[in-house]
């Protein structure tokens, strides 16, 4: 179905005036423009720390052992061998959480961080034209 004519209309209006008026044109880019490439990019660091530092992948294997080591039980059936390869692994596990689980905290520490500062950037992007006025208006003010 294709749409009315006057969508065409307002279209092409809002193109030649959005296209003759500079500033116009700076509100648009300002304001609708940068901001959505500002929080795609955002969006893009966020995802890639959480890649970075595989948090995912890291819960899902929170307790398998660390750098797959695992000490053989040996071929036939020893009480001791059996405990001390069971204590070791168990030990192994363990490092394993511990080390996944800093690594984990880091990483969301970071991605904190990374909200923390995506949000200041899009808060200062949004605010720079008012710091910019109340700058030239003080530094006039400063000089006269």
């Amino acid at each position: 179905m294709k749409p009315p004519l006057i969508y065409f209309w307002l279209q092409i209006l809002w193109y030649n005036i959005l296209m003759q008026n500079i500033f116009l044109q700076w509100v648009f880019w300002h304001f609708l423009e940068v901001p959505g490439n500002i929080l795609k990019a955002w969006g893009n660091f966020l995802r890639f720390n959480l890649n970075y530092f595989s948090i995912p992948l890291l819960f899902k294997t929170l307790f398998s052992s660390w750098r797959r080591y695992r000490v053989s039980y040996g071929k036939g059936f020893d009480i001791g061998r059996y405990f001390e390869a069971a204590f070791s692994n168990l030990l192994f596990r363990i490092l394993g959480a511990v080390m996944r689980s800093s690594l984990i905290i880091i990483g969301l520490l970071v991605e904190i961080f990374i909200i923390f500062a995506g949000f200041m950037v899009f808060l200062g992007w949004l605010i720079l034209p008012i710091l910019l006025i109340f700058g030239l208006y003080y530094g006039f003010r400063i000089l006269l």
